[in-house]
């Protein structure tokens, strides 16, 4: 019997029918997916053909080449519309002021520093000189040494020997008063206040030529009634008082005095006592005039009150001790102003005389007319006895004011032109707000001459403004520098041109910045 070996024809067999069947499953699987992508190609052709509208980019790219670039354009089109909106509305931002913010306290006292640094003589100093020439006065004035000054703004007008060293006499009493209108104001006192009066103040205890407001042991007198002794009947006495009460003692006083007057930059100013009595205390015109005119400007209460009371009655039944009551008004003492020309000048309410026999007749007077102020000050007046030296102060006074009054008047430029003046700040990091404001770097009264008018006061209304501002600051704006000016004119002639300087910094914008602010300023 034989047996055949079938394996290798049996392992061949089924592996022949297994190729086949996977061949079959294959065609079978993909001839299901080319049907299947065959009908989702057909649906989505349907669905294409329904709603042609939403697949733009076909509508496009079935478009002819005419039509395409139509479509381009007015895509461009409309993309440059946008842009121009948005520019014009960004370049909008720069016509409108009202996006000036207010400065900070911190960068309005940054501004103030470098205002006064940079203009020391038009801010800080309390005299300078006029802004424009003028022809040197011919005045005839007999004191030896004379100032003559505008109180609104310190510009002097005329001198003398305005700055020979001179003792002051009783116009130190001036500062005395300056101190004690100081210490009210910081509330340290009140003027009516009680004070004590020590010994030396007695008027039986000063010398025999001194002037007096009639001080006595066991007054009742207040600090106001003081200094109405100090301004009308300059007594020296009163001064005493007032020193010691305010500072404790008259060295202490002293110091003060002379303390104040290194604070106002008076550097020729010097003080031994408070009275004026003493020949070593010394000043000059010029600086007692520069003293005047920051006191009254300071306190013009001063004036109004005390410097222009006609006279005064001390002591009356108030102010006598107890065991005096009894006696009433009958031992005031009468006396009138001490300053010759209060009540007999136009417009004259001050402000102080001075006499010892080393420097004479001196007299700080003032006047006020039509709301314009002028101080003079005269020191080494002429005369032998108060009834010459009087006469002189009268006649160097009135030849000064006089001419004063009719050579000259206030114009305010506040009172007449905007406090600011917006300008549009491009090209520059703006972080808070599109525009700078551009403001006088002073604000001095300005001192008008008589040269066309019927009066010095006509020319003062005919002065014209002219204000030069640039459209717009590019590319940074530094605070404190000037970027544009005011011509003040009467007529042709220029009497100040003011700086007008930017109130805040701005950093330069970027490169980008930069370019889209200058194509901003084509429209300013």
């Amino acid at each position: 019997m034989e047996f055949y070996d079938i394996t290798d024809e049996f392992i061949d067999e089924r592996t022949k029918r297994a190729k086949k069947s996977d061949t079959k499953e294959k065609k079978s699987k993909v001839k299901y997916i080319s049907e299947f992508d065959g009908e989702f190609e057909s649906s989505a052709k349907r669905k294409n053909s329904k709603n042609p509208s939403k697949n733009p980019i076909a509508i496009f790219m079935r478009m002819s080449p005419f039509g395409k670039k139509f479509v381009l354009a007015l895509l461009g089109l409309f993309i440059l519309a946008i842009l121009v909106c948005a520019f014009l509305a960004y370049s909008a931002t720069f016509t409108k002021s009202e996006n000036v913010k207010p400065l900070s306290d911190e960068e309005l006292l940054s501004l103030n520093e470098k205002l006064d640094s940079s203009y020391p003589e038009q801010r800080t100093a309390i005299l300078k000189k006029l802004p424009y020439s003028v022809t040197k006065a011919n005045l005839d004035v007999w004191a030896g040494s004379a100032i003559l000054i505008d109180a609104s703004n310190g510009c002097v007008l005329f001198e003398k020997n305005a700055d020979k060293i001179i003792p002051p006499a009783s116009i130190a009493k001036l500062f005395v008063m300056y101190i004690v209108f100081k210490e009210v104001e910081a509330g340290r006192f009140s003027l009516d206040d009680v004070v004590p009066l020590p010994e030396r103040s007695w008027a039986i205890n000063m010398p025999s030529d001194a002037s007096l407001m009639f001080l006595g042991q066991g007054q009742i007198v207040t600090l106001r009634e003081l200094l109405k002794g100090l301004a009308v009947a300059s007594g020296n006495d009163a001064a005493l008082a007032v020193a010691a009460y305010i500072s404790g003692s008259t060295k202490a006083f002293v110091e003060r005095m002379n303390e104040e007057c290194a604070a106002l930059g008076l550097k020729h100013t010097h003080f031994v006592e408070p009275s004026g009595y003493d020949e070593h205390n010394v000043t000059t015109a010029r600086e007692l005039a520069a003293f005047c005119c920051e006191y009254i400007r300071r306190f013009p209460q001063s004036v109004e009150e005390f410097h222009s009371a006609p006279s005064i009655k001390y002591p009356l039944e108030k102010n006598l001790p107890s065991w005096q009551k009894s006696k009433g008004d009958s031992t005031a003492i009468y006396q009138k102003n001490t300053n010759p020309l209060l009540g007999v000048m136009e417009g004259c309410d001050g402000i102080k005389t001075g006499f010892i026999y080393e420097s004479r007749y001196n007299l700080a007077l003032t006047a006020k007319r039509n709301g314009v102020r002028y101080i003079s000050v005269t020191m080494m007046g002429t005369g032998v006895g108060s009834k010459q030296g009087n006469a002189g102060r009268v006649h160097d006074g009135t030849e000064m004011m006089e001419w004063a009054f009719s050579s000259f008047a206030d114009f305010a430029p506040e009172s007449s032109l905007p406090e600011f003046y917006p300008v549009a700040a491009l090209g520059s990091k703006n972080t808070n707000g599109a525009f700078v404001k551009l403001i006088p770097a002073w604000k001095n009264t300005i001192t008008v001459p008589h040269i066309n008018g019927e009066s010095a006061l006509a020319d003062a209304k005919a002065v014209k403004a002219e204000v030069s501002i640039p459209k717009f600051i590019y590319g940074g704006v530094e605070a404190g520098k000037a970027y544009g000016q005011i011509q003040y004119k009467l007529g042709d002639v220029v009497l100040e041109t003011v700086p007008l300087v930017a109130d805040r910094s701005y950093e330069q914008a970027g490169l980008f910045g930069r370019i889209i602010d200058s194509l901003v300023s084509w429209r300013l």
